[in-house]
């Protein structure tokens, strides 16, 4: 029976820590601000984002949130960001991903402060996480690492596959491994051999965007499978009801796994934990 990596369990931890260290800062005379900015209604990005704001409350981090309509201009996007970039009390700025297509997802990325950049998707981030500098991760990689150190899961020495090679996930996850002293193989739609290469992995990372693409054929006896991906698929009473699964066919993994995460509550989880990370370490950095 695999060991299952419960993210909920520890992202509630990493919470509760977090929490603490907030209390500690204000008594020292630091205070944070994330500003959240949402462009349009979409459902999935709404539900996301009342559950930062809800982290936020939680952990002791003031949210303003930036509520903007769908036909929100790019030139209007980026003068809001270009104030709360100026703006001192304002920590962090976070701006909910997809945008609407008159918008230039690469330009508001780069408009946002490197020191307010609490998602870690600004260059000036990314290559300090190349050259091991100090800036923001990316917070779902982040989180894996916590999830595997937290589990006591060993890395340095490992080999490690990441199927994906997203700038949000699989690039930087190969990163913190090679930085965790893992061997990494990063494999994507047009690696040849997949399942050869997958049944190598100590730790298989999975963020390929395919729903349960990971069968048992693709794992080595006693790995570890760590499963990014998220779907909601209808059921078989005609699409009434839909169930979340991952990337990862978990009935066929978990046997053949020394352990695994869930979907839900694994990964997802140490998202929303890893961002209140980044956020409490802004307040350390005078933007």
């Amino acid at each position: 029976m695999a060991q299952l990596i419960d993210g909920r369990k520890i992202s509630q931890e990493m919470k509760d820590e977090l929490k603490n260290k907030v209390e500690e800062l204000k008594k020292a005379g630091r205070e944070a601000t994330l500003a959240v900015i949402q462009v349009g209604s979409d459902p999935a990005s709404g539900v996301y984002v009342n559950n930062k704001k809800k982290a936020c409350a939680y952990i002791g981090i003031r949210s303003a949130s930036y509520e903007l309509p769908e036909q929100t201009t790019e030139e209007e996007l980026l003068a809001l960001i270009g104030k709360l970039n100026r703006d001192k009390s304002v920590t962090g700025i976070l701006v909910q991903l997809p945008l609407p297509m008159q918008i230039d997802e690469d330009k508001v990325i780069q408009a946002i402060s490197p020191k307010k950049d609490v998602d870690g998707f600004h260059p000036e981030n990314v290559g300090k996480l190349v050259t091991g500098g100090r800036g923001f991760v990316s917070c779902t990689p982040a989180g894996i690492i916590q999830l595997l150190k937290r589990s006591g899961i060993e890395i340095a020495g490992k080999k490690c596959v990441v199927v994906g090679r997203s700038n949000i996930v699989g690039k930087p996850m190969a990163l913190l491994m090679l930085r965790e002293n893992a061997t990494v193989t990063v494999a994507h739609s047009k690696t040849r051999n997949l399942k050869e290469i997958c049944r190598q992995a100590d730790i298989l990372i999975v963020a390929i965007g395919k729903p349960q693409f990971i069968t048992a054929e693709y794992i080595k006896e006693g790995a570890v499978v760590i499963d990014v991906g998220i779907h909601r698929r209808n059921s078989a009473d005609g699409g009434q009801s839909a169930k979340l699964c991952g990337d990862v066919c978990f009935s066929e993994a978990e046997p053949r796994a020394s352990a695994i995460t869930p979907v839900p509550g694994g990964v997802g989880p140490m998202t929303i934990a890893m961002l209140m990370n980044n956020c409490v370490e802004a307040m350390l950095t005078d933007a």
